[in-house]
């Protein structure tokens, strides 16, 4: 009897399928848009029989990152994190907190499938691959709410220029020309997309790559620091902090438009709002011979004592770059996939827009990936100033923006 019970405690022990191993994600994907493009991540993670255990971190990157870098260096890691394409975790690989995925990437042929290549390039350190990365996100976008210009009565505008020239018509229709949150990263990625626009690939270079303080204090970036005192001019009475916020401003036609990266468009698709129809995107903000950069998203794994859970890691990046999941994730999360091998049939015309000038080879590294952490802050607190105080000239701006420039690194 007692060997038949045994048996028969064996065999069902046998029978139950292994203990899921559950990994905790940090990120700050927390909008609609956002929610629903992370939950494909977790459901084909889960498809594994490990367990996704979601670390939401609300609010933008730059509330989430310094939680996330502290629990790591605190010696509390989580299993995989959240960073944007380039330099944001260099520390902390150089610090040896962070593990390598090279067998993954050599047992994938990850080179191969990853385009443009400079995104593998951005995971690499001293030879090593240090992250996955998971999408292209385009910052270069001009959003237009179709509705707020019918409203106005006049035409949506076809680049940058026309919404300048909308804006009095838009402000006497109580329609706020130009939506921002009154967050730095915002109001910098904005200047960054009008720098590129105006300025041009060779002088965006020259100011985020080659570090030139001369050319930051130069005529051409005059013009860029002009467009931006007109964008100032055009964000009164938005009143708003988050981007998903100042998105829903143009989705509601309370805002005609909104210069925002292509992670907007996953907030129209929630609110069933239809490219081409309900709103417009002009890629380039809709100037001549349109760049876009390479930004996006990239996951690290710390380090873990837990063989299990180091195991469950691997699975974690091999499967976020998985064709089926590519596609999946960036259709939801409005972002372009890294593979240059996949079906994206289902696009809709504003990512085929974004893929037709990758396809062109108008591509250019994202200021994530050239500059560092402390720079990027010191010119987001620059641009901040400027649109909370309209005394600050555009002339003021320049001069303090070329300083910081001229001591990048």
């Amino acid at each position: 009897m007692k060997l038949t019970r045994l048996t028969a405690v064996l065999c069902v022990s046998a029978a139950m399928p292994a203990m899921a191993t559950e990994l905790e994600v940090t990120h700050w994907w927390t909008s609609g848009g956002e929610a629903a493009a992370v939950a494909e991540l977790a459901k084909a993670f889960d498809a594994t029989g490990n367990k996704w255990v979601d670390g939401a971190i609300a609010g933008s990157g730059d509330t989430a990152r310094p939680i996330m870098v502290s629990r790591i260096t605190g010696g509390d890691p989580m299993g995989a994190t959240q960073f944007n394409h380039g330099r944001q975790a260099e520390e902390l690989v150089e610090a040896g907190l962070m593990r390598n995925l090279d067998d993954v990437a050599k047992a994938e042929n990850w080179a191969a499938v990853i385009n443009p290549p400079s995104l593998l390039e951005g995971c690499t350190l001293d030879g090593h691959i240090y992250c996955v990365p998971v999408n292209i996100h385009a910052w270069q976008w001009l959003w237009l709410s179709n509705k707020a210009f019918a409203d106005a009565g006049i035409p949506v505008p076809t680049d940058w220029n026309g919404l300048v020239a909308a804006a009095p018509a838009l402000e006497k229709a109580g329609i706020v020309p130009l939506a921002v949150g009154a967050q730095g990263w915002q109001q910098t990625g904005l200047f960054n997309n009008l720098l590129l626009a105006i300025g041009g690939k060779d002088l965006y270079l020259k100011i985020n790559k080659d570090h030139d303080a001369e050319a930051a204090a130069g005529p051409e970036m005059a013009k860029v620091f002009a467009a931006l005192a007109d964008a100032r001019s055009m964000t009164k009475g938005a009143n708003v902090q988050d981007w998903n916020q100042a998105t829903n401003m143009v989705i509601t036609a309370k805002a005609a438009a909104q210069s925002m990266g292509d992670w907007a468009q996953g907030e129209f698709q929630v609110a069933g709002q239809v490219a081409g129809t309900d709103y417009t995107c002009l890629v380039g903000l809709g100037m001549p011979d349109p760049f876009i950069t390479t930004g996006g998203d990239s996951f690290y794994f710390p380090k873990l004592d837990d063989p299990e859970k180091s195991k469950a890691q691997e699975q974690l990046a091999s499967i976020m770059l998985s064709p089926e999941t590519q596609v999946a994730f960036n259709l939801k999360k409005g972002s372009m996939p890294v593979r240059g091998d996949v079906d994206l049939s289902a696009a809709n015309d504003c990512m085929k827009k974004g893929l037709e000038v990758l396809k062109a080879g108008n591509e250019i590294q994202s200021t994530d990936e050239m500059l560092s952490p402390d720079t990027t802050t010191q010119l987001n607190d620059l641009v901040t100033q400027f649109f909370a105080n309209d005394s600050i000239t555009p002339e003021q701006l320049q001069a303090d923006y070329a300083a910081v420039i001229g001591t990048a690194d």
